[in-house]
C-alpha cells in the first residue's frame, strides 16, 4: 500500500519531535551537570569561607602548614591572571595571521598540511607540553631572561615586568607553554569563522581596486570579528583552567610582583599538587574554594565571550 502524503508529513513530524526532544533532554541535562558541580563545590567550601570570610580572596599568604595556618588565595588568582594574559598577548597575533594565512594566502597544496598540523597540535596532551617545557624550554629561557633583564632593567616601566631572572620556571614560562597549547585552538576557530565570509564581498573589494591587505581588513575581519572574539575567549578560558603543564613550569612559589621572570603559582597548579597531602578539613576547604573560584572565573569568561559574540551579530545584521 502506497504511502500518502500526509502519511510522511506525519512520520516527519514524530521525527522532529522526537529529535527536539532528544536536544532539550541533552541541553537540559548538561545545565543539570553545572547546577550539580556548583553546588557541590560551594558546599564543600563553606567551611574556609566560614572561618576566613571574604579575607580568603584579599589574603595573599598561604602557610597551610603553619602552627595557625593561613590560607589566602590572592596569589594564586593573581598567577592565574598573569600566565593567561601573557597566553592570550603571545597566541591571539600568531593564531590570527595562522588563520588568514591558511584561508587567504596559502596555496592549495600548502593549506591542507597547515590545516593538518594545526589540529594534530590541538589533541597533544598537557602533560606532553609541560614535560616539554620543564626538560628543554624552561633551561634555555634563562640566558633569554637575563638579557632581557639587561636590555630594558633601566626602563621604568619595562624594567619592573622584566625583572632579574634566577630560573627558568617563571610566569613567562608558563604563559609560553600556555600561548602554544591555545594557538591550535584560537586558530582553528577563527579560520573556520573567516571562511563563512562570502566570496561575493572578497570578490566585489577586489573588483572596486582594493589590494588583498585592504579586502582582507574591509571585508573578511569584520564579517568575522564575533567568531574571532568568541574564539580568543574560549582560548583564555583553555589558559585559565590548564592545569598541569602550568604548574610543571611556573615554579610553585605564592608570588604577587610585576616580575615576569619571578617564580609564581596559579589556582589549577596549587589544587592539583596540594590535593594529596590535604589532610585537614579546612586545606581541602581551601582548594576547593579555589575550584570554585577558577570555576567562576572561567564561567564568566564564557558570558562574556557570548555578550561579545551576540552584539558583534547585531551589528553585522545591523549593517547589512
Amino acid at each position: 500500500m502506497a504511502l500518502t502524503i500526509s502519511d510522511l508529513r506525519s512520520k516527519r513530524q514524530v521525527g522532529d519531535r522526537v529529535f527536539r526532544s532528544a536536544t532539550l533532554a541533552g541541553g537540559a541535562a548538561i545545565l543539570l551537570i553545572l547546577a550539580l558541580i556548583a553546588y557541590t563545590i560551594t558546599n564543600k567550601s563553606t567551611l574556609i569561607f566560614r572561618t576566613a570570610g571574604l579575607d580568603f580572596f584579599t589574603e595573599k599568604r598561604w602557610a597551610p602548614s603553619a602552627d595557625k595556618p593561613v590560607f589566602g588565595a590572592l596569589s594564586f588568582i593573581f598567577g592565574t591572571a598573569v600566565t593567561a594574559t601573557i597566553a592570550i598577548v603571545l597566541a591571539v597575533p600568531v593564531s590570527l595571521g595562522l588563520a588568514l594565512f591558511t584561508t587567504q594566502v596559502a596555496p592549495k597544496w600548502l593549506k591542507k598540511p597547515l590545516v593538518a598540523l594545526t589540529d594534530m597540535v590541538a589533541v597533544v596532551p598537557s602533560v606532553v607540553f609541560g614535560l616539554w617545557g620543564i626538560i628543554y624550554l624552561a633551561p634555555k629561557l634563562i640566558g633569554f631572561f637575563k638579557n632581557m633583564h639587561n636590555w630594558f632593567g633601566d626602563w621604568p616601566i619595562l624594567g619592573s615586568l622584566f625583572g632579574k631572572a634566577s630560573a627558568g620556571r617563571t610566569f613567562m614560562t608558563a604563559g609560553l607553554i600556555l600561548a602554544v597549547m591555545i594557538t591550535p585552538i584560537i586558530t582553528s576557530i577563527a579560520r573556520e569563522v573567516i571562511e563563512t565570509t562570502p566570496q561575493t564581498d572578497c570578490d566585489g573589494a577586489l573588483a572596486l581596486g582594493a589590494t588583498r591587505w585592504e579586502m582582507i581588513t574591509g571585508a573578511v575581519i569584520p564579517h568575522s570579528a564575533g567568531g574571532t572574539v568568541g574564539g580568543v575567549m574560549l582560548g583564555l578560558g583553555r589558559a585559565m583552567g590548564e592545569t598541569i603543564a602550568a604548574a610543571l613550569v611556573i615554579g610553585s612559589s605564592p608570588t604577587i610582583t610585576a616580575n615576569l621572570f619571578s617564580a609564581g603559582d596559579s589556582l589549577p597548579s596549587v589544587i592539583a599538587f596540594q590535593w594529596g597531602e590535604a589532610t585537614s578539613a579546612e586545606k581541602r576547604s581551601a582548594l576547593i574554594a579555589m575550584g570554585l573560584t577558577l570555576f567562576v572565573l572561567t564561567l564568566l569568561v564564557n558570558f562574556a565571550a557570548t555578550a561579545v559574540v551576540s552584539r558583534a551579530m547585531r551589528r553585522m545584521q545591523g549593517a547589512s
